[in-house]
């Protein structure tokens, strides 16, 4: 995009290039501090122009995309992408910006509408192996069995029996952390570590 600005005159000086939000969804601007600081940027009339290589690289979302538009025919700023240049102040311009982003939010519900439904057809097949809780393993035959880890075991019990008597995830929790108790934890490793009880891992147990 930087070789496409300057095709299209700018020179490099005046070229800023956005990287912070590479490998973040554009679903929304959630922990996309690079979007939202090109929307403040673009408010405040410092911004000629926005590349991007197509409109789904800004937004997926178009309560997050048309707001960018307006920002853009007020400050006088070009959308552009591998297709065109685009001038969101012009009925044409406005139009089409408008379609690129309802389509870019209908390829999301697409996406994820097939990875749904590829999930549903390998669980139909008895295939689907989701990642099992501290307490639990899967041997190699795919059988879920408990952690033979006798602490993990001991902790795990601890933690029902604790919740019988108290009636409450957080009592349970506020037990634990006044007995210095500590709760495992899978990590993605597939290592076993002891980390300080929360709420929600002590739900977690429960509903595993």
């Amino acid at each position: 995009m930087r070789a496409h600005a300057h095709h299209l005159g700018w020179p490099d000086a005046r070229i800023a290039v956005v990287e912070t939000d590479l490998g973040r969804t554009a679903q929304s601007t959630e922990r996309r501090d690079g979007y939202k600081a090109l929307l403040a940027e673009v408010a405040l009339g410092q911004v000629g122009i926005v590349l991007s290589y197509e409109s789904t690289r800004l937004s997926r979302n178009c309560t997050d995309w048309y707001p960018l538009l307006d920002l853009c025919a007020y400050n006088h700023c070009l959308i552009a992408d591998r297709d065109g240049v685009y001038d969101a102040a012009t009925p044409n311009g406005r139009l089409l910006l408008g379609m690129k982003g309802i389509v870019s939010e209908i390829e999301l519900h697409t996406l994820r509408g097939r990875l749904i439904a590829g999930v549903q057809q390998k669980a139909q097949r008895g295939d689907l192996a989701l990642a099992l809780p501290a307490g639990l393993l899967r041997q190699d035959d795919g059988v879920v069995v408990k952690d033979p880890d006798r602490a993990v075991q001991q902790a795990i019990g601890l933690v029902f029996q604790t919740f019988l008597e108290r009636r409450s995830a957080s009592q349970v929790v506020r037990l634990f952390r006044a007995q210095g108790l500590r709760l495992p934890r899978r990590q993605r490793n597939c290592e076993t570590v002891w980390r300080t009880p929360t709420v929600a891992a002590v739900v977690m147990f429960q509903f595993s």
